[in-house]
């Protein structure tokens, strides 16, 4: 396999004050509170529109233990780091003492699982993954305790914030926790499995998995909850918001409450629409006509899988791509947030076969890297992607490894991980750090140059342009090579005549690639030959 290299060079305590319940403030028909947070500094004035960065998804408490102390405050029977349904002991600290390992992979966004107070045991499992919030009629909701102090998540974001990184709540509006106080005090509030698909769409009006599930359609229903978001970033200068479950709530309540209000908090969050659907594009629709500025990329996701883990045909992506540009538009498309994996799905090396080599996961894996940092969308790691982490639940949420910090400690084989860590880690931070500098790439046209149409020759190629930058993508999923196959450059309607010109007299400079390939421009034609399972990025100079 041929080595990937692109530069790379890239420039972390605790509060001990015990810790503060979130109170709302009185929520208002004009948006609710406003005003600047009150922890945590002031929110980053971004030098850099949020399409450009790098989102890496973190589970809290499977990270870092950057404070051992509060492992097992609250409920002691819900820590256990040998088990994987509980608390492990990662929190806020560790967050912020893994600053250096995240500006080294060049991440410049993080999402964190929910960090309000849980409720559990439940079935002998605990809400270590956060969404098990204990709402109470109070409307009082504080920091789950396991994770750390008011003081310790001002620090965290203070710290992210200094180093030009932005932090995206984890928010639930859907459903409380299994057993929240919320259940017994208010059960009006609460939709009855007996009798909710009556009132309309089961999957908006209905309990998901059990979960006691909100009547958002209710004013005083809306209300309290939107208070407690409000209150949340008021209190804490998170950047923006992650929605959990998103489709599951009343698209009115976003649109005519939630959305106004938090805005209204703050005008520049950055909004992101949990929609899990893999049906297309048109699933994200409804979110996006509510307020939300992003949503999740489920349908490419798919695409991806079925091409590059299952070893299908590369039309499976290129007409997912296409169909986010041509049904959302450009804009929209760039925004989307596209992943391999998340902590609801199996990791994405284990989707592969499993009579595969480790070499032919790797190789495949890291093809998918190329195309998730290359295509229209926000690329968002999970926690251990750029390990080449591999599990199906609970592993696919297991802890982050004690050798994953440096390079020296991940360069080799290790149980669990595809290929080499650290040359994952290293094509990884390649294509985070020529992300950051293309704007080509988060913010640029996107052109077909190339797809399999159902034939034999599984390759798929793209062109990308912003500006005086331009970028070409391709890709060979077959098993043999693919050679000397031409590629329309003047005669492609989907390219522009500036950028025609400029390809005209243009010199090819691959900057990442994974396996073998080489290509050329000349009479008006891209000529490329591409070894098998292979990936290449091309900058045109």
């Amino acid at each position: 396999m041929r080595s990937f290299l692109f530069g790379l060079v890239l420039a972390v305590g605790c509060g001990v004050a015990e810790s503060e319940p979130v109170t709302p403030p009185a929520h208002t028909s004009d948006g609710g509170a406003g005003g600047e947070p009150a922890g945590g500094g002031a929110p980053v004035d971004l030098p850099k529109p949020f399409e450009a960065r790098v989102l890496y998804l973190t589970i809290t408490d499977r990270f870092t233990n950057g404070d051992p102390a509060n492992d097992f405050v609250g409920d002691a029977a819900c820590t256990d780091p040998d088990d994987p349904i509980k608390f492990h002991g990662g929190d806020f600290a560790g967050l912020r003492s893994r600053l250096d390992y995240l500006q080294e992979l060049g991440v410049g966004a993080v999402w964190m699982t929910p960090v309000y107070e849980q409720t559990g045991p439940h079935n002998a499992q605990c809400g270590y993954h956060g969404y098990w919030a204990r709402y109470q009629e109070s409307g009082v909701i504080g920091l789950e305790p396991k994770l750390g102090t008011d003081a310790d998540l001002e620090a965290w974001i203070t710290e992210a914030h200094r180093r030009d990184v932005v932090v995206i709540a984890d928010m639930i509006v859907n459903h409380a926790g299994r057993g929240a106080p919320i259940v017994s005090e208010r059960p009006d509030w609460l939709h009855d499995l007996a009798t909710c698909a009556a009132l309309g769409d089961p999957v908006v009006y209905c309990p998901l998995n059990g979960l006691p599930d909100f009547a958002q359609e209710n004013p005083e229903v809306a209300a309290y909850l939107t208070s407690i978001s409000t209150a949340m970033l008021s209190r804490f200068a998170f950047d923006g918001v992650r929605m959990d479950t998103a489709k599951h709530v009343l698209r009115a309540y976003f649109e005519d409450d939630w959305i106004p209000a938090v805005r209204g908090v703050r005008n520049d969050l950055f909004l992101l629409a949990e929609v899990f659907d893999e049906s297309g594009p048109g699933a994200l629709e409804p979110l996006l006509e509510a307020g939300f500025d992003s949503a999740t990329g489920f349908p490419l996701r798919r695409g991806l899988i079925q091409a590059f883990a299952q070893g299908g045909s590369l039309d499976q992506v290129a007409s997912r791509a296409q169909q986010s540009v041509d049904q959302l538009g450009l804009e929209r498309a760039n925004r989307l947030v596209n992943f391999l994996d998340n902590h609801d799905v199996p990791r994405f090396a284990s989707e592969m076969p499993g009579t595969l080599s480790d070499a032919e996961r790797t190789q495949r894996y890291r093809m998918a890297l190329v195309a998730l940092f290359t295509l229209p969308g926000i690329p968002q790691l999970y926690y251990g992607d750029e390990l080449g982490m591999v599990g199906v639940w609970p592993e696919n949420r297991r802890d982050m490894p004690p050798w994953a910090w440096t390079a020296e400690t991940r360069d080799g084989s290790f149980d669990g991980y595809l290929g080499n860590p650290q040359e994952t880690f290293a094509l990884v931070a390649a294509l985070a750090s020529l992300r950051n500098a293309e704007p080509a790439l988060y913010a640029g046209s996107y052109a077909e140059l190339w797809r399999p149409n159902g034939s034999a020759r599984n390759v798929f190629g793209f062109f990308r342009s912003h500006g005086d930058g331009r970028v070409i993508v391709l890709f060979n999923n077959g098993a043999t090579a693919a050679a000397d196959l031409s590629m329309k450059i003047q005669d492609n309607p989907g390219i522009e005549p500036a950028d025609k010109a400029a390809l005209s007299a243009a010199t090819l400079d691959i900057v990442v690639q994974v396996g073998d390939g080489q290509l050329a421009i000349a009479d008006g034609m891209l000529t490329v030959s591409l070894g098998p399972k292979s990936a290449l990025v091309s900058v045109v100079r």
